[in-house]
């Protein structure tokens, strides 16, 4: 598949629904607005669906315009971004029914779900393979637009700080930075600058923190009366999982919280640090992700869920 096949698409396309996958992070927002604000120099008007918005993404152009419905049934095209399987897509239901379907994605573990999919899984973050494809696309990459697509990039890498980035990060941000993008600006807003509740969760989640198998796994959680607790809004368990990981001599970090509508479902995040592919560990709870940051969904207690993983970590720690 082609660039070619997907700009036609777009092209003929009446109406455009534009998808990501659920609790979205900084590289799904980025991308999907990015999208979003690049179809428009297209002269296409789309529809973003995000049922979840974390309040630290306000800034972003193109957030007053994002639904959590539409009223149409079936759309020309549903495109996905940052998103490796369908289960995972929020409002999937569009996706399903839409005529014709566009995957764009850098997950290794990525369905390969829709018509239509361009997956780099070496690109540290969706948000870089859109500015290959704005380009060759000949849409004009502005403040605006450079804006969200940085957004994405900085999320996902860290602030820079994961080995996935590549020359070419380094070398799209400079080029960003002549467009007038705010890096700096940026960073403070998605990297540094902690809710109330954020830093209340995080306090939780250190005195939780019990560390296995000599130090080399952390594991805390975090439950749905915690979050009614510090009146926590959608995005404040953001980064907690983060804590675990930059402790020395950690290699794996995990992290559950209950699903807020299931008290019997947690969402388990992970991250590693040298060796261990996290990925292929929540792959095997029907989850997926990269391979030093990685999610799926368990059913159970927390104790239940903690043993599970935990035991499959054990099987490939050194």
């Amino acid at each position: 598949m082609t660039l070619d096949n997907i700009i036609e698409n777009i092209k003929k396309a009446e109406t455009i629904v534009i998808l990501t996958h659920e609790a979205p992070d900084g590289d799904a927002i980025g991308s999907t607005l990015a999208m979003k604000v690049a179809l428009k120099q297209l002269g296409k008007e789309t529809d973003v669906v995000i049922r979840e918005f974390p309040k630290v993404f306000d800034f972003l152009p193109g957030r007053k315009e994002i639904k959590l419905d539409t009223n149409i049934e079936k759309y020309d095209l549903a495109i996905s971004l940052d998103c490796a399987d369908l289960k995972r897509l929020d409002g999937n239901e569009y996706f399903e029914k839409a005529k014709q379907t566009i995957v764009i994605d850098h997950h290794g573990s990525n369905k390969m779900y829709g018509d239509f999919n361009f997956v780099n899984p070496v690109a540290p973050a969706c948000c870089q393979i859109l500015i290959g494809m704005f380009e060759y696309f000949n849409i004009k990459i502005d403040k605006e637009l450079g804006t969200c697509i940085l957004t994405g990039i900085i999320t996902d890498t860290g602030g820079f700080r994961y080995s996935g980035v590549t020359p070419e990060t380094f070398e799209f941000t400079a080029d960003l930075l002549t467009r007038g993008v705010n890096v700096s600006d940026i960073y403070k807003r998605v990297l540094e600058t902690k809710t109330k509740a954020n830093f209340e969760l995080m306090r939780r989640t250190i005195d939780r923190m019990e560390f296995l198998e000599d130090g080399k796994i952390t594991f805390t959680y975090i439950t749905n009366q915690d979050l009614k607790e510090v009146n926590a809004s959608v995005g404040d368990h953001e980064g907690l999982v983060e804590i675990g990981r930059d402790i020395e001599g950690v290699e794996v970090s995990i992290f559950i919280r209950q699903k807020e509508d299931d008290e019997n479902t947690y969402k388990i995040s992970m991250r590693s640090n040298e060796y261990v592919n996290v990925s292929d560990i929540c792959f095997k709870f029907g989850g997926g992700g990269h391979e030093k940051a990685a999610g799926a969904t368990m059913q159970g207690n927390i104790e239940q869920v903690k043993q599970k993983v935990i035991n499959e970590v054990k099987k490939v720690l050194k």
